[in-house]
């Protein structure tokens, strides 16, 4: 018997190492991992700083003249839109896919002041660069953030806006008490696999979980190894402080552009929803009525509803996101 609590220790570890070694150490700009499409570079000055800005630029021969940018999600790059490109340019869409900074191939600073305006005026610079003088813009989770505040800056070029389950619908700052950027990062420096995975599992697809979902989990463990790490973990708490402090809510009424919201309604996604209450946390996160409120605020706004769905439809239900998508644009 004595002998028990030793083996179990012995498979533990074996446990563990065998999943750790199904983790591979990603490089700081994803050097040794492959994007879909071939990723090009936009090099611009922000901050006193040089920096390169990594995107997909797809133009299919049968071209209907007309583009959309696809803006990720805070724990995504831009590869995760590869199925939504390929139905895309398969109907004629010219289609843009940038890495924001600090994501994907993108650069690392050292440090920066991130704001949504920065992150949208350098995609507009992306896009003057390229000649596009007219493109929808489609942000998901965190890039419906973007998306919003790119609307609201540059009008003139965003022939629709399309959210797909985006974050920043209720202002949790009204709820959730306030974490300094350090607090982010003590965070965001102590992750594991398991960790990024039971979060994924929890807040995005509500407990299920197969190899399509793993594979964005392991891409975000794969950076945990890299011996700057540090300066990932402090450009997430960054981007996290951004996403707290700077919501997009309170100006839905004055976007201007035609707007399609696409909601996978199991979603549960609110950041800080760990450091509140029970009670408050089953207010928080609510996306069957987020979508209603949202569609409502927003003028001449169309709201889909996907049903049993979670966070990410493109990933969890990609023909029930595409099709109403397709729809939409074809107009």
């Amino acid at each position: 018997m004595k002998k028990f609590p030793f083996l179990l220790l012995f498979i533990l570890s074996v446990s563990v190492k065998v999943q750790a070694q199904d983790i591979k150490e990603l490089g700081l700009m994803l050097e040794n991992y492959e994007y879909p499409y071939l990723v090009s570079f936009y090099h611009f000055n922000a901050q006193k700083h040089a920096y390169k800005m990594a995107y997909m630029y797809i133009q299919p021969g049968q071209n209907n003249g007309k583009t959309v940018t696809l803006l990720h999600g805070k724990n995504f790059n831009g590869a995760y839109w590869e199925t939504t490109i390929d139905a895309l340019v398969k109907e004629g869409f010219n289609v843009l896919v940038p890495d924001q900074l600090s994501f994907g191939k993108s650069s690392k600073p050292q440090d920066f002041q991130y704001t949504f305006q920065q992150l949208a005026k350098n995609t507009k610079g992306l896009i003057d660069s390229l000649g596009i003088k007219e493109t929808t813009i489609l942000g998901h989770s965190m890039g419906g953030m973007l998306a919003t505040r790119f609307a609201l800056m540059y009008p003139e070029i965003t022939k629709n806006l399309v959210l797909v389950n985006p974050i920043g619908l209720e202002d949790w700052k009204l709820k959730v008490p306030y974490q300094s950027v350090n607090d982010w990062y003590k965070n965001e420096i102590g992750k594991t696999y398991e960790d990024i995975k039971n979060y994924q599992k929890e807040s995005y697809y509500d407990r299920q979980w197969n190899k399509d979902y793993a594979k964005w989990a392991k891409l975000l463990a794969g950076w945990t190894l890299n011996k700057d790490y540090d300066r990932i973990a402090w450009n997430a708490a960054l981007t996290y402080d951004m996403i707290f402090t700077q919501p997009v809510v309170y100006e839905f009424s004055e976007i201007t552009v035609p707007t399609l919201l696409i909601i996978g309604t199991r979603d549960r996604t609110a950041l800080g929803k760990n450091l509140v209450s029970k009670q408050v946390k089953s207010t928080m996160g609510l996306y069957e009525k987020l979508g209603k409120t949202t569609q409502q605020k927003i003028p001449n706004a169309q709201l889909v509803e996907i049903p049993n769905t979670g966070h990410l439809p493109h990933i969890e239900a990609f023909d029930k996101f595409i099709h109403p998508l397709l729809n939409y644009l074809k107009k």
